[in-house]
C-alpha cells in the first residue's frame, strides 16, 4: 500500500498499539497529538501521557495543546499538509477545520460496535450492561459525538471473566489492524463509508470516581460485573472501620441476609438479590491481598454489615 503523510492523535495505553502499527506500515507520521503531561500515581508527578512518551522514543514529533478551538493549532495542523489523521482515544474535540484538512479525512478508532456506546467509556460501559460481544469500529469523523460513517468494525465476545483491563488490550490491538486496513481501502478507493443505523444508540459517558462506591443493595450479578468493569481504573470499594476497601475480584453466590451483611467465615456478603464473594481484596496504602489473606489481617466476623 502507499505510505501516506499522517498526524496521529491519542493519549492512554489503548493508542499506543494503533500507533505502533502505523509506524510499522512505514507510514510517514508526521506528528502526534495528545494530551498535556498530567500529575499522577501517589507521588502526583507530573507525567506524560502513554502516547507522548512511546512517540518521542520513535522519533515522532509530539504536540499537546489544550485545545484545538483556536486559529493558532488549526493553522499547524493544516500546514502538516496531511493524507489523513488517525485519532485512537485522543479526548479532545476536533473542529471542523481540523476534521477538513487532511484529503483523507479523520478516522476514529473507537471501542464499540457503534452505534452502541458512543462516548469515553465504551468499554466498561458495555461490561456493566452485561453485553455478551463489542468490538471495533473504525468510522470517519464529523462533528457529532462518534456518529460518523463506518470504515470498518470487527467484533469479539464478553465472558464472565473479562475485564475491562484485559478487554481494552485485546481491542486495541484488533483496533491497529482495523486501522491500517482502513487507510489502505481509503487510499485505494475501494472502501465506502457506511451511515450508521438509526436504531440501537447507546451512550458510554465517562466513569466517574463515585460510581465506584459498592451499594450492597444492588443484584449480586451487577455488583460482580461492576469489579469486572471498573479494574483497574477508578476500581470499586466498600467501607469498612472507616477505610475504603477494594475489590479487585468477585464470584456471585448464593445466600441471603440483609444487604451488605457478612453471612459466613468466607466473606460472603448479602447483595439486593443473591450475595457476592470477593476473591482479591487491596486495603489502602496496601498490596492486593487473596481473600484468605485479607480476612487472617482483618477478620470479618459474620453479622458485620459494610456501608
Amino acid at each position: 500500500m502507499p505510505r501516506l503523510d499522517l498526524a496521529f492523535m491519542g493519549s492512554p495505553d489503548f493508542a499506543v498499539p494503533v500507533l505502533a502499527a502505523l509506524l510499522r506500515e512505514g507510514h510517514r507520521v508526521r506528528a502526534a497529538y495528545t494530551q498535556p503531561p498530567r500529575p499522577a500515581g501517589r507521588g502526583q508527578r507530573t507525567t506524560p501521557s502513554p502516547v507522548q512518551a512511546f512517540a518521542e522514543d520513535h522519533g515522532v514529533p509530539v504536540h499537546t495543546p489544550e485545545s484545538l478551538k483556536e486559529r493558532a493549532p488549526q493553522d499547524a495542523f493544516a500546514a502538516l499538509g496531511l493524507d489523513a489523521c488517525v485519532v485512537a482515544a485522543y479526548g479532545l474535540i476536533l473542529p471542523g477545520p481540523v476534521l477538513a484538512a487532511p484529503r483523507l479525512g479523520c478516522l476514529n478508532v473507537h471501542a464499540s460496535l457503534l452505534p452502541r456506546w458512543r462516548g469515553a467509556a465504551p468499554v466498561e460501559r458495555a461490561i456493566l450492561a452485561g453485553d455478551r460481544e463489542t468490538g471495533v469500529t473504525i468510522m470517519l469523523m464529523d462533528e457529532g459525538l462518534d456518529t460518523g460513517p463506518i470504515l470498518l468494525s470487527e467484533a469479539t465476545p464478553i465472558s464472565g471473566e473479562t475485564t475491562a483491563a484485559g478487554l481494552i488490550g485485546a481491542l486495541a490491538q484488533m483496533g491497529a489492524g482495523l486501522a491500517v486496513r482502513a487507510l489502505e481501502g481509503l487510499a485505494a478507493g475501494t472502501l465506502d463509508p457506511r451511515p450508521q443505523p438509526v436504531l440501537g444508540v447507546t451512550h458510554a459517558p465517562r466513569i466517574e470516581k463515585p460510581e465506584g462506591r459498592i451499594d450492597w443493595s444492588r443484584p449480586a450479578d451487577e455488583l460482580e460485573r461492576k469489579v469486572r468493569a471498573l479494574n483497574p481504573r477508578p476500581g470499586v470499594w466498600f467501607g469498612h472501620a472507616g477505610r475504603r476497601v477494594k475489590v479487585l475480584a468477585a464470584r456471585v453466590v448464593d445466600g441471603d441476609g440483609a444487604p451488605g451483611a457478612v453471612l459466613d467465615d468466607r466473606m460472603t456478603i448479602a447483595c439486593g438479590s443473591g450475595a457476592l464473594r470477593p476473591l482479591r481484596l487491596q486495603r489502602a496504602g496496601r498490596k492486593p491481598q487473596a481473600a484468605e489473606e485479607f480476612l487472617r489481617g482483618a477478620p470479618l466476623a459474620p453479622g458485620t454489615v459494610l456501608s
